[in-house]
């Protein structure tokens, strides 16, 4: 269970406040996928960024499994992130000295999980490129960048995926792929999913559709979701 309770975020460029999050409020269940729609500037990599503990609110509760992690301490809340979250990112973000093995093999290590090898095999094999373990990042396509990464955000069986515009620098047939991949590895896997996008093509892996302006969340039907 995730659970934002009056959460609110301010930033200041001089001496003007910009409110990005407004009293903000959000359950999710464990095992549903919520998509977030809005502009660039809207405050959804913020939010993300508060659910994982990288930023912190200037009030309100984030709760993780009961455990607000607001109250935790910078350490503490990176080793929650380590073990309950993983992330998938626009820009892939792999570590481009590693080979796609390694890249798999540090979050396991971060958390000590034994069965490094086995559980590498497994999760490439889930995401279609088992032959790649040792290719470096640069000799792989946009597309099977993103699917590493899908592998990566899930190796260490986190709780919580968020997905920072997962397809939003893929080409569309690249990107249909990529939401076809999380539909059957994310959701097969019963992972609790917070995806913030531009793209409307995502909409139908969601449960529930929100769209976020001016730092408060309107709930949308999937055909009226429109940004």
């Amino acid at each position: 269970m995730l659970e934002l309770k009056n959460v609110s975020k301010d930033y200041y460029e001089g001496s003007r406040k910009h409110s990005v999050l407004k009293n903000f409020e959000l359950t999710v269940p464990e095992g549903e996928i919520i998509i977030l729609l809005g502009k660039s500037g809207s405050g959804k990599s913020t939010l993300l960024n508060i659910i994982s503990g990288i930023d912190v609110p200037d009030s309100g509760a984030v709760k993780i499994d009961g455990t607000d992690i607001t109250k935790l301490s910078e350490k503490e809340r990176t080793l929650t992130r380590r073990s309950k979250i993983g992330f998938i990112f626009q820009f892939f973000n792999l570590i481009p000295t590693l080979t796609v093995k390694e890249n798999l093999q540090l979050p396991l290590e971060l958390n000590n999980d034994d069965n490094q090898d086995e559980r590498i095999i497994s999760m490439l094999t889930e995401v279609g490129l088992p032959e790649r373990a040792d290719t470096y990042p640069d000799k792989l396509s946009g597309g099977e960048q993103q699917r590493i990464a899908v592998a990566r955000a899930l190796i260490h069986n986190p709780d919580i995926i968020l997905a920072d515009e997962p397809t939003g620098n893929l080409d569309y047939d690249t990107g249909l792929q990529i939401v076809d991949l999380l539909d059957r590895v994310v959701k097969k896997k019963g992972k609790t999913m917070i995806m913030v996008t531009h793209s409307r093509d995502v909409i139908g892996l969601a449960d529930r559709i929100y769209s976020l302006r001016e730092g408060r969340l309107t709930e949308s039907a999937k055909g009226s979701a429109v940004e």
